[in-house]
């Protein structure tokens, strides 16, 4: 029976084994698939053979997992709605947009309980369900991602690990292997906590961190695994030129097209509601890690904006859902901002039509200049969005509920 129980920890050993293989060496994503499908069919037909320590360690682990993926969402649910959206285009789903941000804080929170639950082993056979049910579904999705290149990256870790399509859906295979034995020995998960005290403490996890998601939506993430972060040089160059390509995929078509940038129609209305952004690429220097904005002839003004001195930037990639509360806080900053010798300009996602419109309601609005929505949203998450910077340095950035602490500190 010892022998036999040795089966168990050879394939905990290759499931792990296989995720570290995955990440460093991808290009032998074949043998890393046969592998893997190997050892999930062992894993169902040796379940005889996980004894308690094998079942502990496998909890842990799945558990461990969930958390971590858990926090790196949480810690930026917006970047997970927007996620989201993408996923929605892809299946022709749009109705559900509307409730993308709830959907991403449940989906969020949900993950974290089952990890949190499996780690501390608070209702575990609930927990193992539900990592069975979320496996299931995320494996599923990350296979057609795979296949079909639906959604560029699928954002199972937020920002703080990429992983190709091909690599997060073998990262799923790795975590199904090890969550199997769970399942199929689901009589012999339990916890000796009583019922009710396990209730109790899942729902302590859950008002703590839905706090923490509701507190990082609202301030900006508190660990920020994004470019634009704190204390980030963001005009470091290599010396070598750079060209940033965009890909645009056609929302009916679904066909794509590579532009090398600035050289798209970015100031055609028509044009960019039928074509939606989904991947750069960058050829040559570090450069200015793929940011550029244009001015309204489209020249490109990103060095200027990355070399000026104690320069403040709104951001905005919607401005018709500025609040005239918002209004009034950038007002309040651009007048004190300018007043202390601070260059004041704004990179927002629009039409110059739209921005005429709002430069004649707000006159604080002055210096504007154009961006792709998807970087505006990885500078500063929150619509609109303020961020400091010194000759290239992130000194610091604010979420418009925040920007009072802006004019606090400048």
């Amino acid at each position: 029976m010892k022998n036999r129980s040795v089966i168990s920890w050879v394939s905990i050993a290759v499931a792990i084994a296989s995720a570290v293989g995955i990440f460093f060496i991808p290009e032998y994503r074949l043998w890393f698939l046969i592998v893997l499908i190997v050892n999930l069919a062992a894993s169902a037909l040796f379940k005889k053979q996980y004894g308690k320590p094998a079942l502990t360690v496998c909890r842990l682990l799945v558990g461990g997992l969930f958390i971590f993926s858990s926090f790196t969402k949480g810690v930026d649910p917006l970047g997970t709605k927007y996620k989201m959206l993408d996923y929605f285009a892809s299946y022709h789903i749009e109705w559900l947009n509307e409730a993308a941000m709830v959907l991403a804080v449940l989906m969020i929170l949900a993950e974290f309980l089952i990890g949190i639950c499996l780690l501390t082993n608070v209702c575990p056979k609930i927990a193992t369900i539900g990592g069975a049910v979320f496996m299931l579904l995320f494996t599923t999705v990350t296979l057609f991602d795979a296949l079909y290149d639906m959604v560029p990256d699928c954002g199972c870790f937020g920002t703080a690990v990429k992983m190709t399509n091909w690599q997060t859906f073998y990262k799923n295979l790795v975590i199904d292997a090890v969550l199997l034995p769970l399942v199929l020995n689901l009589k012999s998960v339990g916890s000796r906590l009583k019922s009710g005290d396990q209730f109790l403490i899942g729902l302590a996890y859950a008002v703590l961190f839905t706090g923490f998601e509701i507190y990082n939506y609202r301030h900006l993430p508190v660990v920020d695994f994004m470019d634009w972060k704190v204390g980030k040089q963001m005009n470091e160059q290599s010396g070598q030129e750079q060209q940033i390509y965009l890909t645009f995929k056609n929302k009916e078509t679904g066909k794509t097209q590579e532009y090398l940038s600035p050289d798209y129609p970015w100031n055609d209305s028509a044009w960019m509601s039928q074509w939606e952004f989904v991947d750069q690429r960058v050829v040559g220097g570090a450069g200015y890690l793929g940011f550029s904005a244009l001015d309204q002839d489209g020249d490109d003004v990103t060095e200027m904006i990355l070399n000026t001195e104690n320069l403040l930037m709104f951001t905005s990639h919607d401005l018709s859902k500025i609040t005239e509360k918002e209004w009034n806080k950038i007002r309040i900053i651009t007048e004190k901002g300018q007043q202390r010798g601070y260059t004041v300009v704004w990179v927002v996602a629009a039409m110059p039509e739209e921005v005429e419109e709002m430069q004649n309601m707000h006159p604080c609005m002055s210096e504007v200049y154009y961006g792709d929505e998807l970087e505006i949203k990885t500078i500063v998450r929150f619509n609109p969005g303020l961020i400091w910077l010194d000759n290239g340095l992130v000194v610091d950035k604010w979420s418009a509920i925040d920007f009072n602490k802006a004019w606090e500190r400048m």
